[in-house]
């Protein structure tokens, strides 16, 4: 049996009718900046209504010391009453790909459903930037979050981050910069499918091979990308981290077809024997991503159901 056939059916209509478009999938376009292109193009084309009930505003604030400005988007909800959480968001893309942009409806549901203060980061990327510049942008923008929070118009006290992917293990990563260095408290955390093992070692990571979305060679590429030639540490490859204990409680899920499925399953085992709460789902036939690419499949409504609870949970 191929992977392929372990997909849930609703879900793998849009993924088909991707590979249909684009043989191979978007790791089949070997220069990054015609990639990222593709991507962004593919995403343009993708009509999303604005949303009355969220206010944007674009800032640039200070980057890592010596380093760049970054960019951040914010995300309020308009008529929202009372202290609010606040929520730090993290795109994904693998270190390579991504923007705000193309993840503004996630961060603009996020910011209605749960309501909560979001500020969306515009991290620096791979391969012309390496580990450690993308954390480190992570890092300086939660730094500038939590020291504006009234301002903002949140809560300090309820401060969470989210993350999918690339942003997930992003998400891991800053938490435990946050921890290291003394940094912004940070209630809540919830690293989705996250990009952590830089080893492609796991049995998941060997099994997905040809789904045509973060497939075992792309994910290979990416690492490589990212790291730049050197080792990696805890802060780009958070499995690598020996202690775990302080993090935040965490919100963990991911597909049976995901290539990081035993990484993040690995990982959450390991935040509980360090004492931090964990709720971990794994959903049957979902790939990675699958939520994104078929939106409307019942599998996903489900998915996100549960990640709005947690947010609103794990922020209370």
């Amino acid at each position: 049996m191929s992977r392929r056939d372990l997909i849930d059916p609703e879900a793998r209509v849009p993924l088909d009718q991707l590979l249909e478009a684009l043989p191979g999938g978007f790791n089949a376009i070997p220069d990054i900046v015609q990639r990222r292109a593709t991507v962004e193009a593919m995403l343009a084309g993708i009509e999303v209504p604005e949303n009355p009930n969220v206010v944007k505003e674009d800032r640039t604030v200070p980057g890592p010391e010596g380093e760049p400005d970054i960019s951040v988007r914010i995300y309020r909800p308009r008529d929202a009453q009372g202290a609010l959480p606040g929520i730090y968001f993290i795109h994904g893309g693998g270190m390579i790909l991504g923007n705000v942009q193309g993840e503004d409806p996630v961060a603009t549901l996020i910011c209605d459903q749960v309501g909560a203060v979001v500020v969306s980061v515009e991290y620096r990327l791979s391969p012309e930037h390496p580990h450690p510049a993308p954390v480190e942008d992570c890092y300086a923008g939660l730094v500038w979050m939590a020291k504006n929070a009234t301002e903002l118009g949140y809560d300090a006290s309820r401060l969470g981050l989210y993350g999918a992917s690339a942003g997930g293990g992003l998400v891991i990563a800053t938490a435990l910069l946050a921890r290291d260095r003394g940094g912004p408290a940070v209630k809540f955390m919830m690293p989705i499918y996250p990009m952590i093992d830089d080893t492609n070692t796991t049995a998941s990571s060997q099994e997905i091979t040809d789904i045509g979305i973060w497939d075992r060679e792309g994910n290979i590429q990416a690492w490589e990308w990212y790291l730049g030639g050197k080792p990696a540490d805890q802060y780009a490859a958070p499995t690598r981290a020996e202690n775990l204990s302080g993090l935040p409680p965490a919100f963990i899920d991911v597909g049976t077809v995901d290539l990081f499925r035993d990484e993040d399953i690995s990982f959450a085992q390991r935040l509980m024997q360090a004492g931090v709460p964990v709720e971990m789902h794994v959903h049957p036939g979902s790939y990675h991503a699958s939520e994104t690419f078929a939106a409307d499949a019942a599998l996903s409504k489900r998915t996100w159901a549960l990640r709005i609870d947690a947010l609103k949970r794990g922020l209370i």
